[in-house]
């Protein structure tokens, strides 16, 4: 990372999954490269075990089985290493804001620890790469490495290859800032609640991003609809989307009963 100004580390991680939904879905393997400023590189590899079958159609994307992981540890039995291992980076990947990142804040609530990602600043390379020429990891590391990402969907070799995109970017395009918080500005565009997006921020508050209230204030509905917090918090939304409209509601209560939130 001799081209990105690091103030402290950066870890670039990707995440093999059982599928693509953030609530259900589980990792079965996890690559993290951290970059420290002074130039050391660490890296944190491992399959992990879901507790659930891995389907086929799963398998078909990454190769990886149930015979592969069926030794390899529970996240939760990794939790307290790997969050040790990341506390005080900031972090990187490709298309990580929207999927890696929910995926992996899932994983850390069911483990009992509250990981607040929103204090780090995120570098999504495929959000440069969208911006700037829209294509694929695969294309990406051709167009910019001139390179064939052979291994694809092996979590370690994807994000070996985002971290060699970074760096083509960053010669690429002279304009692009240098420096994490910079390009953490440039690659989110969206300033979001909760990790799977339910929320966003607008004017300064939280307001739905989806469904009937989509728009309308957090507060404002639950205000005017108390019934709508306990039938989010009884369906099926992802733990930290419940954990941010607790918080919500709660901060409600304060303001209610005269107290300084």
């Amino acid at each position: 990372m001799s081209k990105l100004t690091l103030k402290k580390p950066i870890v670039f991680f990707d995440l093999e999954t059982t599928g693509t939904d953030h609530v259900h879905d589980r990792i079965v393997e996890l690559a993290f490269i951290k970059h420290s400023p002074n130039g050391h590189v660490e890296k944190y590899v491992k399959r992990v075990n879901p507790g659930m079958p891995i389907p086929p159609s799963s398998t078909a994307i990454h190769g990886i089985t149930d015979e592969h992981v069926k030794d390899a540890p529970l996240f939760k039995h990794i939790a307290h290493e790997l969050y040790e291992w990341i506390k005080g980076c900031d972090m990187g990947g490709y298309n990580s804001s929207k999927f890696d990142l929910p995926v992996l804040a899932e994983e850390f609530l069911r483990a009992g620890l509250h990981v607040d990602f929103t204090e780090r600043s995120m570098v999504d390379v495929q959000q440069i790469f969208f911006k700037m020429e829209a294509r694929t990891l695969k294309a990406a590391y051709a167009f910019y490495c001139d390179k064939d990402l052979s291994n694809a969907h092996s979590a370690e070799a994807d994000i070996e290859a985002t971290i060699e995109v970074l760096e083509a970017q960053l010669d690429r395009y002279p304009e692009l800032a240098k420096d994490v918080v910079g390009l953490h500005k440039f690659t989110i565009t969206d300033e979001y609640v909760d990790y799977a997006r339910r929320m966003v921020m607008k004017d300064g508050h939280p307001v739905f991003n989806f469904g009937k209230y989509k728009g309308r204030k957090v507060e404002e509905v639950f205000t005017q609809e108390p019934q709508y917090y306990d039938w989010m918090m009884q369906a099926d939304f992802a733990l930290h989307t419940k954990q941010k409209i607790s918080e919500i509601l709660n901060k409600m209560k304060l303001r209610k009963a005269g107290l300084k939130v």
